[in-house]
């Protein structure tokens, strides 16, 4: 069964990013938060970059105003009875999530496919809370969503082939390359990516070098487009930190442990871009 309307829980970074994908591909996007507030602001960053692919030329001014024309902005789970899959991108919170997939239970359709957009949190422990757990499966975006071509498909113990062929194929319709995965903690990418990151604040703790320094040093000398400390900036240092937690949560390994650094920082409210302040200033 092809996804024709898709609704999405959570307006912030990663949702706004999904519902953008989602329109541009011709989808009906039900975008859904806790406030009239927070689904203006989602509307608002997508219009902005919907705009800016119209100045470079990437899209038409007609194209922009096609996917705009096919969003809806709601507080009423009630308008998921029309969605074909829900995908959840609440904060990575594992009680957060739990409590939205319990909610829009009797608000969805039985044959309703349901996915997370969790960067770190079992899949299988999530479809634990829902009714039909074979149905429900992970969908990991990358930020941002319309730049970044990879989606990790998670599959829980409990997820049957056919919600799998579904996510994959939706994937490739939102123009993006699924590459699928067991859940396991961190999946694949947040694995080995996160580790670095982390261990960057330990090296910034330490006065070894300067921020960056320590940018450049990864970019000249691994290749890389953007440099630890800025990316954690850009992914935000609570989002980090709550990944960093799960891992050393789920594997015990004190190779996990948090930078002390990084807690200081988010207990302080320096959570990078978003904030204004992480470990630049913006």
């Amino acid at each position: 069964m092809p996804v024709r309307t898709i609704g999405i829980i959570g307006a912030g970074t990663m949702g706004s990013g999904i519902a953008q994908i989602s329109a541009t591909a011709g989808l009906s996007v039900i975008l859904i938060d806790v406030s009239a507030a927070a689904t203006d602001k989602g509307l608002e960053t997508l219009i902005g970059n919907l705009e800016r692919l119209v100045a470079k030329g990437s899209i038409s001014a007609a194209e922009k105003d096609a996917a705009v024309g096919c969003i809806t902005r709601s507080q009423d789970y009630d308008l998921l009875q029309t969605a074909d899959m829900v995908i959840e991108a609440v904060p990575e919170n594992f009680d957060l999530k739990a409590r939205v997939l319990r909610e829009i239970g009797s608000f969805i359709r039985p044959e309703t496919i349901i996915a997370s957009n969790t960067s770190s949190i079992s899949i299988t422990k999530l479809a634990s809370v829902i009714t039909q757990p074979a149905r429900f499966i992970g969908m990991h975006f990358f930020n941002p969503v319309p730049r970044m071509a990879l989606v990790e498909i998670v599959r829980g113990l409990q997820t049957s082939d056919a919600t799998h062929d579904i996510a994959e194929a939706l994937a490739v319709k939102l123009g993006k390359t699924p590459i699928t995965v067991k859940s396991s903690p961190g999946f694949i990418v947040n694995r080995l990516l996160v580790p670095m990151l982390n261990e960057a604040f330990f090296l910034l703790a330490d006065d070894d070098a300067n921020p960056t320094e320590i940018d450049e040093a990864m970019k000249l000398g691994c290749n890389y487009r953007i440099g630890p400390l800025a990316l954690a900036d850009l992914v935000g240092l609570d989002v980090l930190l709550s990944v960093v937690e799960t891992l050393h949560a789920d594997f015990g390994d004190p190779k996990y442990r948090p930078a002390p650094l990084l807690k200081e920082m988010v207990a302080a409210g320096y959570l990078g871009r978003k904030s204004g302040r992480g470990v630049y200033r913006y």
